[in-house]
């Protein structure tokens, strides 16, 4: 297959800066001669390639936008947004990997914790050195996290922690997790919904890898088990209470996602545009023929459309506009288009497009899971239906 030189029909590259251009062709470079020969392997035989965590944080893709202070690239927004399309482009489970780390675990202790949580954690995690996980889904609860039953009791010295996660991202191979938990508050008279570090070396935390999967098989899904587990009280982030924290987090990898899938888009596209000019049937390629044409026109529309939206919000954010139902709308949006791109690829393909020979059956079976987590298709079209009326129909 022909070396992937990216995609941009609208010429999207005049709507960017210099510097992001160049952050996302070194990522792009880097996936195509680095993590490619490897991804394939790692997807077979289910597990993730961690040799390549210093090589992720070397780039300064582990909390990219965040402050330089803390050991982060400061990159803005959307070079962000690029650098995870062109991870992405790789695997969805690469892209994962830098996302939780970066946007469910160093960001809420950025943007939620103390500045002494700040300077403990985030430098060693921009380096690689110190991995993170964020639990917050549960076997019961997902899109209704405030259902949660794990809890979070005072004692003297800190506070313990009972409950489990399910569905975690790294969680069998993190350092730390961002555990969300109940605890109750005098002030208030009621419980709250409060964040903490847990170190997943303590007594009574064990987080066993979900196997089995036939989606993300080259990225670690775990559940965390948390038994009576005592944190000290300097593990509690002070600065959120409520779902407000864990939705935030969330907001932040949503957009992440909403770039990533359109690099999925573009490694499907890229492979059945090649395939269809080389691929003879009836004595012409198959490229030749209307319907395949068709197929691929409307591929390349919705690329161009998902790329000229991701730019739009990378600039909402970068001017603190943004809202997370704009962020809903890209993340709805472009999975449903990236599923059906990679849906489609695979049809032009034929039976050459299950094989590992080509990446569109490992795109389309990682996107299934892309298109349910960090809240489902039809969360964010609720999200989007209250932004409309005004009037919530999840409660």
């Amino acid at each position: 297959m022909a070396r992937f030189n990216g995609v941009d029909f609208y010429d999207v590259d005049s709507l960017l800066h210099e510097d992001e251009i160049q952050i996302r062709d070194h990522v792009r470079g880097w996936v195509e001669d680095r993590f490619l020969p490897l991804v394939e392997d790692a997807y077979e035989k289910a597990y993730f390639p961690r040799e390549i965590i210093p090589e992720l944080a070397e780039m300064g893709l582990l909390g990219a936008p965040l402050p330089e202070k803390y050991g982060c690239a400061g990159v803005s927004a959307t070079a962000y947004g690029l650098a995870m399309q062109e991870l992405e482009r790789g695997d969805s489970g690469l892209r994962s990997f830098a996302s939780v780390q970066g946007s469910l675990v160093m960001y809420p202790i950025y943007a939620y914790g103390s500045e002494e949580q700040r300077m403990k954690y985030l430098p060693g995690m921009a380096k690689g050195e110190i991995i993170g996980c964020f639990g917050l889904t549960e076997p019961d609860f997902g899109s209704d996290p405030g259902g949660m039953i794990t809890r979070a009791k005072k004692v003297d010295g800190g506070y313990v922690l009972n409950g489990a996660k399910m569905w975690i991202t790294n969680g069998t191979v993190a350092d730390v997790a961002i555990v969300w938990a109940k605890l109750m508050s005098e002030e208030k008279g009621r419980e709250v919904i409060r964040g903490f570090i847990v170190d997943t070396k303590s007594k009574g935390f064990s987080a066993p890898e979900q196997k089995r999967k036939h989606s993300l098989r080259a990225s670690v899904t775990s559940e965390l088990i948390l038994q009576d587990v005592f944190v000290p009280e300097d593990s509690l982030l002070p600065n959120v209470e409520g779902l407000k924290g864990p939705l935030g987090c969330l907001s932040q990898a949503r957009f992440g996602i909403a770039f990533g899938v359109v690099g999925s888009a573009m490694a499907c596209f890229h492979a059945a545009a090649d395939y269809s000019k080389s691929r003879v049937m009836f004595g012409k390629p198959i490229g030749q023929y209307q319907l395949v044409q068709q197929k691929l026109a409307i591929m390349l529309t919705e690329i161009t459309k998902a790329q000229l939206l991701c730019v739009q919000l990378g600039r909402m954010k970068e001017r603190g506009t943004v809202t997370p139902a704009q962020i809903s709308l890209a993340k709805r949006n472009n999975c449903e288009i990236a599923l059906n791109i990679a849906r489609e690829s695979r049809d032009v393909l034929g039976a050459n497009g299950i094989t590992a020979e080509y990446p569109v059956m490992r795109h389309m079976c990682n996107l299934e899971s892309v298109f349910t987590y960090e809240g489902t298709h039809n969360i964010h079209t609720l999200v989007l239906g209250e932004a409309i009326t005004g009037l919530p129909a999840y409660r």
